[in-house]
Parts: structure tokens; sequence; C-alpha cells
């Protein structure tokens, strides 16, 4: 067993090119699953079936991208063997490196895809900023289901939005601790009914 320097974090929000360049490899990513634990590339090689050379390429790489550091060494009959590790349990591709096609959007159509996707990504990047070893992490998430006839659907949009409104109007002071709330109300895809 190896000594471990590093704490993996649970999530890395990817915003570089070169770090999504690094992972779009299949064989890249087996290697980074086998780095969930602590591992020397010859150990990874032996579990994939591959040379140490060609792990010990894809491990420099995805060390260069900031997702797999060193976290300790190990002398082997003369030879320095590095021991690696991922940075983080999970890999979060920000929207941003693809961009957006057919220029900016308005931030007041709050009824459209488009602006829902721009939220979502929002949302990830904060949560993806978070700072997972602190003690206490005060966060909720809610998720349901609600059907709506066609006919009321701007009855039931309006009513979203004012209690929505209501919460922002008691809780949006100056003091106490500063929470972001978002909201999103999208169709659920097509599945089959019994």
């Amino acid at each position: 067993m190896y000594k471990l320097f590093f704490v993996t974090r649970d999530v890395l929000y990817l915003e570089q090119l070169d770090q999504a360049e690094a992972l779009f490899k299949p064989q890249r990513i087996e290697v980074l699953r086998r780095l969930a634990e602590p591992h020397t590339c010859g150990e990874v090689a032996e579990q994939l079936g591959q040379t140490p050379q060609r792990v010990y390429y894809h491990v420099k790489r995805l060390a260069e991208a900031g997702l797999v550091t060193k976290v300790d060494e190990r002398k082997v009959r003369g030879i320095h063997e590095g021991v690696y590790q991922a940075t983080a349990r999970s890999y979060w591709l920000s929207p941003r490196l693809v961009g957006r096609i057919g220029g900016l959007r308005r931030a007041q159509d709050e009824l459209s895809l488009g602006y829902l996707l721009d939220l979502m990504e929002e949302v990830q990047a904060d949560v993806a900023a978070l700072d997972r070893t602190a003690p206490e992490l005060p966060s909720i998430g809610v998720s349901g289901e609600i059907r709506v006839p066609p006919d009321r659907r701007q009855e039931f949009f309006r009513d979203l939005q004012s209690t929505l409104q209501d919460l922002f109007s008691r809780y949006g002071g100056a003091e106490g601790d500063a929470f972001k709330l978002a909201v999103a109300c999208y169709p659920k895809g097509d599945q089959d009914h019994d």
C-alpha cells in the first residue's frame, strides 16, 4: 500500500480545452479509471494488458492536464517509479468548451430551453467550485414531476414565478449566509405509460 499525500476531489470541472483533449481518448479514460486508487504505470499496464511505456505516455499527458497527480515515488531495482492517482472522482466538461453556436442568448428569454441550458451550466460550475472538504455544506436538492394541462401551463408558470419571487423578497436581505437558488422546469421525455 502506498502513502497518500493527495486528497482526491469529488469533482473537477474542466474548462480548458487541453484538459478535454487529454481526456478524449478511450485508453486514457481507462487509465484514469484505474488510477481512482494510487498505482504505478507498471501496475496499470498489467491490469490493462499494455506496456508500461504506453501507459506512462497516457499518464504523463493526463498529469500535464491536471487530471492525474503523482502522489508517491518508490525505488525498484535502482529505478524511481512514480505512483499516480486521479485528481478527482468525477470530471465535468464545461459546455463552454464547445461554445455557443448561433450567437448569444438573451437573458430575459426565461422560457427557452437555451436559457435552461445556460442555467444548468452555471449550476454545474458553481457546484464544482464548492469546497467539498468543508465540514458542512448546507444544501438541498428537490426533484419531482408535475402534470399541467396545456390550457393551464401559463397559469402554472405564473404561480411558480410568484412563489419564487415571494421567497426572494422574504430572504433577500443583506444579512446571513448567501445561497443561490436555481429552479428548472422542462418537459419530461417521452416514456411508455402502462
